[in-house]
């Protein structure tokens, strides 16, 4: 594994680029159809603060991630399918490496399922879902997601499971963790009730920040990377020595880091990828915790993933 060069910058410690292996679009902006009492950038249908990325964006930064190496590419909002140009942004992307979009699952209907089911056909790469589901019951997810969340979303998880989908859901964990076997348990057998056997489940800690830090508490002063931690941990853990996001208005480290003015590292990808990370927030401590939690594969507590 290649060395993930460190330093420090203004106090805090900085994660150099190893390299654009992962690139994340914020194709929704900040707009989203529901409105999470956790959502750790605040998505809501009024949220405006980020707007929709237009293909053409997106095909710029593809476009521009062909020479820098990139891998895979991620797509999430917001709620991605509210941007109205996603099919074609899709088809883009899957001309170049393979796709996973973020998704609550509430707006994909049979027909959009089966518009999804060919547009994997169509690509020699794979195309991922990753739904978003915090509850085993409906009590448990709409006091979370809202009134009726859960039943769409289970129903928008059946309607990718009858096209041959094995999405990956994707619970932030709201109960104490030594009851999360049993919370495991209660998905699986959920999944099935809609044909999904062996489901991929993806359990994620809380982020502290936005809608999550007045539902419960904020991050406290002390949660923070120092250098001293980064001083022998293998920095590759993080996400942001391997990815970058790009948004309607520029560059930015994460995911996570949306609206951290910290965290921008550019207008254009190549200009981000020479430029290093500063780990100046808390959210940055969580990751540090447990990994890279917003790669499939990465972070979090895993069924059959």
């Amino acid at each position: 594994m290649a060395r993930v060069e460190l330093a420090v910058i203004d106090d805090a410690p900085a994660v150099a680029l190893q390299g654009l292996d992962e690139l994340w679009f914020q194709v929704a902006g900040t707009v989203c159809n529901l409105r999470c009492r956790h959502c750790f950038i605040s998505c809501a249908p009024d949220n405006h603060s980020h707007w929709f990325m237009t293909r053409e964006q997106v095909r710029e930064a593809l476009d521009e991630s062909v020479s820098l190496g990139v891998k895979e590419y991620y797509f999430t909002g917001g709620e991605p399918f509210m941007n109205r140009e996603m099919d074609g942004i899709l088809a883009d992307t899957l001309a170049l490496g393979p796709a996973t979009v973020l998704t609550n699952a509430t707006l994909i209907l049979p027909r959009r399922a089966r518009r999804l089911a060919a547009l994997a056909a169509g690509s020699p790469y794979t195309l991922e879902l990753r739904v978003s589901l915090d509850g085993i019951t409906r009590e448990m997810n709409d006091a979370i997601r809202g009134d009726g969340a859960f039943h769409r979303c289970v129903e928008g998880v059946r309607n990718l499971v009858a096209q041959g989908f094995l999405p990956i859901i994707t619970c932030m964990r709201s109960w104490p963790e030594p009851d999360t076997p049993r919370y495991l348990q209660g998905f699986r057998e959920l999944l099935a009730e809609v044909g999904y056997h062996r489901p991929r489940i993806k359990i994620l800690p809380p982020l502290l920040m936005g809608e999550e830090a007045r539902r419960t508490r904020g991050y406290e002063e002390t949660e923070r990377v120092t250098a001293r931690m980064m001083e022998g941990f293998d920095a590759s853990q993080l996400l942001c020595s391997r990815a970058r996001l790009v948004t309607a208005s520029g560059v930015q480290a994460c995911p996570i880091l949306l609206e951290a003015p910290s965290a921008r590292v550019g207008d254009t990808l190549s200009e981000a990828a020479r430029t290093p990370v500063r780990l100046k927030e808390s959210a940055c401590f969580t990751c540090y915790l447990s990994g890279a939690i917003c790669s499939n594969t990465g972070g979090g507590v895993g069924g059959e993933l």
